[in-house]
């Protein structure tokens, strides 16, 4: 079991960034992939990016890609989303989410993930 609290949503300009934290808590935190998700309303949750075990891999959307960056502090057991370039079409509801990686393939499908916090909501005003 692991829970999952997410911070740093905001309003910004677009063109500007912003970083988001999602803690973990109840659980060994580098054994589980994390992920970002975004949603809007009247749509699916999308995943955003990705981070496996450790570290070692990363995977990003193709609307993210360049822009966007994953990244965990393992000793503070905190998962980032680094956010540049931030464009109206980011706005939404940002969610952590974790999953167990036994016999999952990389890059893991959105069902695989089990956990999820409350989501933090980001809007981009041009």
């Amino acid at each position: 079991q692991v829970q999952l609290v997410e911070f740093g949503g905001d309003s910004v300009q677009a063109g500007g960034s912003l970083t988001l934290s999602c803690a973990a808590f109840g659980s060994t935190f580098s054994t589980y992939y994390m992920g970002w998700f975004h949603q809007v309303p009247g749509k699916e949750r999308m995943g955003v990016a990705f981070i496996g075990t450790g570290g070692l891999a990363t995977y990003y959307a193709d609307a993210v890609k360049g822009r966007f960056t994953i990244s965990q502090d393992t000793a503070e057991s905190t998962v980032y989303l680094h956010m540049n370039s931030l464009k109206p079409e980011d706005t939404g509801i940002y969610y952590c989410a974790a999953a167990n990686p036994w016999g999952i393939p990389w890059p893991p499908n959105p069902a695989d993930f089990g956990y999820w916090g409350r989501g933090t909501q980001v809007i981009v005003s041009s």
